[in-house]
């Protein structure tokens, strides 16, 4: 009696029709093989594993060109279904539906991909039956480290994850994000009691990642240009870490993340506001909106400090008693301070949500996964975060164009000092810094071209705690003016703030001699035009979910007057007020731009070519200084990687 070979049969046809499809596009429709990949390569050493549960979807080829050409890339069947293979491929698979199949197979295990040694047919067969994982005596082959090659830095970065945790199905596309996710879940405990402590990394591999997995390939997230593994570190950034979460509940939580996963397809622009555009007549669906609310809009400030110790957390107090002021008839206030600078502010916006606020204002970068998660649970809210570097669906960002007073603090040093030297002190070497140094020092040498600026970084956002010591070390190196990048603290705005020249006080401490310059935030005009246009019907206030939605970033300069630009009149000579004036009206009027080329770094080369002008993206992606400045750059950004999101990376860009 002749054996049934129907599931052989079968798999063989989706194998031709994989093969036919790479030879059509003139590529190699075989299995890759490990032998022939290896011959350039330096192998340091051999490590035995052991037995490990191995992910199909990770076994990636054979070992030898041999047993290659038996089987289409995606490992099912191309031999004649005559012939002993057909034959022994059809044994395997009846004895996996009758008892399952359980001898190991063996592999060689390389970057994180497998490759069969022994038991493709196995192989081939577990996956025709769409099975997730088999396991295997795996032996790794450690390629000798390569600066130069980021397959193998990434590599070594998840040799330390899988020795902490033997996970191996996570994988990512960007350096540093193994480390992200160990400092995630290296304290993850399961909520059932029942799991051992050494089963925990596994069962949440099972209860965690592969139920987010399975849902995010179901609702297309496979389509999407990024690994499963750098879509899951997004996602327990915004939402944390559960374990326990009904399906029902995570589908619908996954629609909104992949819905802002979307950005990776480049398909939808970033809408970018250079210029306030706000609708604010009162048109039919404003009337209709007016009528229908009869209490006041309440709308919510959530600040990371408070503003008797952060002048930014000041500024946006004036801003919001502005809005309160103007809009008395129409709008409530209500301002939360001393959020924690993570996913743990969450729980505190939804108090915010559930005591009323219809619009919420975060006013710092570090609380952006927080706004997104609790934007996405809520889409009747309205959202908004204030920084330049991100911008999502559910989540509209806003900031300012700060390098133009920058610049104009830079004129006015460039023309006080008598040394030719100048200071800049600065917290951490984050974008919107990097264009300020820049635009400062483009300012001072377009008064006087061989002006030095001596940047000293703080390390720190306690401004008080590191002025002293950074002003004495440029001081030492000649400077007399110092351009400081923010307040001090609230209101002395004549003190340590904006552009100043610098003394030795009896105590031989450099201190501030005369106040010369300051830019200033006028957050108060945002607020306004904002909850106007909410008023009137021209902004929406909600997100409809089963729209796309528009990522939009709001980035205004002095045209707008959400940014000033105050100076001493009483220091500074009538010549130098008209040069600035000149500048001012040119940059409102936007005949001048600040970064028009030509531009050299501070190495000398030309980074912006002669008459090029540099928009929006380029200004926050800088990652040079200009000519004239010197420093050494700092390890440290200032940032928590924790809270840094692969999405809305910049806005526009």
């Amino acid at each position: 009696m002749s054996q049934d070979l129907t599931a052989y049969i079968n798999a063989r046809k989706l194998g031709l029709k994989e093969y036919s499809n790479y030879i059509s596009q003139g590529r190699n429709g075989y299995l890759p093989f490990l032998d022939g990949a290896l011959k350039n390569i330096d192998i340091v050493s051999e490590v035995d594993m052991g037995i490990v549960d191995i992910p199909l979807k990770k076994i990636r080829g054979t070992y030898t060109y041999l047993r290659s050409i038996s089987f289409a890339r995606n490992y099912m069947p191309l031999m004649d279904v005559d012939t002993e293979f057909a034959m022994k491929w059809q044994h395997v698979y009846n004895i996996q539906n009758k008892k399952g199949l359980s001898d190991p197979i063996k592999v060689y295990e390389y970057l994180n991909w497998f490759y069969v040694v022994e038991g493709n047919k196995r192989v081939s067969v577990l996956k025709y039956l769409d099975n997730y994982s088999y396991q295997g005596h795996v032996t790794r082959l450690i390629p000798k480290y390569d600066e130069n090659n980021k397959d193998i830095r990434l590599y070594y970065e998840f040799m330390d994850f899988n020795k902490k945790t033997g996970i191996n199905e996570i994988w990512f596309s960007k350096e540093g994000s193994f480390q992200e996710l160990w400092e995630l879940i290296k304290d993850y405990r399961p909520s059932s009691r029942m799991i051992n402590e050494e089963d925990r990394f596994r069962y949440f591999l099972s209860a965690v990642y592969n139920a987010f997995r399975n849902i995010f390939y179901e609702l297309g997230g496979g389509n999407l240009p990024i690994t499963t593994g750098d879509a899951f570190l997004d996602y327990l950034k915004i939402h944390g870490i559960k374990d326990a979460i009904p399906e029902d509940e995570l589908r619908a939580i996954m629609k909104r993340f992949i819905a802002e996963m979307e950005y990776h397809k480049g398909e939808q622009a970033v809408e970018v506001q250079k210029s306030p555009q706000l609708k604010v007549e009162s048109g039919f669906i404003g009337r209709l909106t007016g009528r229908m609310r009869n209490e006041k809009l309440k709308v919510g400030f959530a600040h990371v400090n408070d503003a008797a110790s952060s002048s930014w957390v000041y500024s946006h107090e004036l801003g919001r008693m502005h809005l309160e002021h103007v809009l008395a008839q129409n709008v409530e206030t209500v301002t939360v301070t001393g959020l924690p600078e993570s996913i743990e502010a969450a729980p505190i916006l939804q108090k915010m949500i559930d005591a009323g606020c219809q619009i919420i204002f975060t006013t710092s970068p570090s609380l952006i996964n927080a706004t997104l998660k609790v934007a996405m649970e809520n889409p009747g809210v309205n959202l908004l975060n204030c920084s330049a570097m991100h911008s999502f669906k559910h989540v509209n960002t806003y900031f300012g164009r700060i390098h133009e007073p920058r610049f104009l603090c830079g004129i006015v040093a460039g023309a006080m000092t008598r040394t030719g030297k100048l200071g800049y002190i600065a917290p951490f070497p984050v974008n919107d810094v990097i264009s300020s140094i820049n635009a400062f020092t483009l300012g001072a040498r377009m008064i006087r071209p061989e002006v030095q600026v001596y940047v000293e970084w703080m390390q720190t956002w306690n401004f008080a705690l590191a002025t002293p010591e950074c002003t004495k070390r440029i001081a030492e190196q000649g400077a007399d003016i110092i351009c400081h990048h923010n307040t001090l603290v609230n209101r002395q705005f004549s003190r340590e703030y904006g552009v100043y020249t610098i003394k030795r006080d009896e105590n031989g401490d450099y201190v501030p001699e005369k106040y010369l310059a300051v830019p200033v935030w006028n957050w108060g005009i945002f607020y306004e035009k904002y909850i106007r246009s909410v008023l009137a019907g021209g902004t929406r206030l909600g997100h409809d979910p089963s729209s796309p939605g528009t990522m939009r970033n709001y980035w205004w300069g002095l045209d707008s007057g959400l940014l000033d630009f105050f100076y001493a009149r009483t220091h500074i000579p009538i010549e130098t007020r008209k040069l600035i004036e000149l500048f001012k009206s040119a940059i409102i009027s936007r005949s001048f731009k600040v970064f028009t080329g030509p531009i050299r770094d501070r190495e000398g080369r030309l980074v912006v070519e002669e008459d090029e002008i540099l928009e929006h993206p380029q200004i926050l992606m800088m990652d040079w200084l200009a000519e004239g400045v010197i420093c050494s750059m700092p390890e440290s950004k200032g940032l928590n990687p924790l809270s840094d999101l692969s999405t809305g990376k910049i806005a526009g860009a």
